[in-house]
């Protein structure tokens, strides 16, 4: 067998040198852009958390405002949109859904009311992005998380049902799923 000149050889280093430079860089890559979905995950987790704890905090606060009025009921705060009773506008709430929400987007969907009920009556809708943990609950990515307002109540007896007797004691979001009447009111994004 031939010897390769030596220019050859530093030729043939170099290129084994740069093919194990670009494998080391497409692995460091790959790894980066796992940690940077991982980190997306959590920011997303996080605000929508944040966003939840922010809602829920104005239904205890609009409850209470509620059982100290002498004109105004819990129950009659159910369904209702909390996005209205906070001052602070959210720049990922989208207001009353007029399509299926944007990955990352809050919207309200209204249901279809009779003329003589005063007020908006819906759902509160999150459409994650990333799969996250949402108050608890594992959700996918274009899975909707819906929530409605309802009123919550003193259980004496620890039977997790509302009993003659037990009245209301504040307002909290409950999940919820909805049918595929409610569901029509939303138009696909593609």
């Amino acid at each position: 067998m031939k010897a390769l000149p030596a220019i050859d050889r530093l030729v043939l280093i170099r290129k084994f040198r740069l093919g194990v430079s670009m494998v080391v860089l497409g692995l460091l890559y790959w790894f980066l852009l796992g940690v940077l979905e991982r980190e997306a995950g959590k920011a997303e987790e996080q605000a929508a958390n944040l966003v939840f704890n922010q809602l829920s905090a104005a239904l205890v606060i609009r409850g209470a405002e509620a059982m100290l009025s002498r004109t105004e009921t819990l129950e009659g705060l159910v369904g209702t949109n909390p996005f209205e009773w906070l001052e602070h506008s959210w720049h990922n709430y989208a207001g009353v859904c007029r399509q299926w929400p944007e990955p990352r987007q809050w919207c309200f969907l209204q249901r279809e009311q009779k003329e003589t009920v005063s007020g908006e009556r819906g759902w509160l809708i999150y459409n994650p992005e990333q799969p996250i943990t949402l108050k608890g609950q594992q959700t996918q990515p274009g899975q909707l998380v819906v929530w409605q307002v309802a009123t919550d109540f003193a259980d004496r007896n620890s039977n997790g049902r509302r009993d003659a007797g037990e009245r209301s004691s504040g307002l909290l979001l409950t999940e919820t799923v909805l049918s595929r009447h409610e569901m029509a009111g939303l138009e696909a994004v593609n």
